[in-house]
């Protein structure tokens, strides 16, 4: 099985460079051998989806912005082949959009969407974080980025426990 990194990000505002918090968890020999969380400071003062995640700006002023993260984040990142996440379209943009943001270059790494592979694989009549998790048993602290990244890997697992591939969940087209 190859490396790989289940994320999920948080964000504060519409926009694909407002990161406020993120979460990786990284599958080794097939299982999770590490976690790394954050919380970011967006690039904006306004955090608009404080009911949703419960970070403010106050919590946010002072963390460190996803460019003083960066060296963080690619090393936890080196290694792996694929990346993972539960609605991968979404942490694909915004972690294109922040890379953008702060002149690095993006991972030119494939996505694999959890969402996309849990309505092949279970039979559900919903296929969000909670409700997979719901389903899986797998505990969740909704929209907290490090709980999210962590039952990401562990959907993916699962996943590929009852037989899809990779091909199978790979998130396909190149938009921002």
């Amino acid at each position: 099985m190859p490396v790989v990194v289940a994320l999920d990000f948080e964000t504060a505002d519409k926009y694909a460079d407002s990161a406020c918090a993120l979460g990786m968890s990284r599958i080794e020999d097939g299982r999770v051998a590490a976690s790394w969380y954050s919380l970011i400071r967006p690039p904006r003062p306004e955090v608009h989806f404080t009911e949703i995640h419960g970070l403010t700006w106050e919590m946010l002023k002072d963390q460190p912005s996803f460019a003083e993260l960066w060296p963080e984040i690619s090393a936890f990142l080196r290694g792996a082949t694929l990346l993972a996440a539960h609605n991968a379209s979404f942490d694909r943009r915004v972690l294109r959009g922040c890379c953008h943001a702060a002149g690095v270059e993006a991972p030119e790494l494939p996505f694999v969407c959890t969402v996309r592979g849990s309505r092949r694989g279970l039979r559900l009549p919903h296929h969000r974080l909670n409700d997979v998790c719901a389903c899986l048993g797998i505990e969740l602290d909704h929209h907290n980025a490090a709980s999210d990244a962590l039952a990401a890997a562990r959907i993916y697992l699962h996943l590929r426990s009852i037989g899809l591939s990779d091909e199978d969940m790979l998130l396909t087209g190149t938009a921002v």
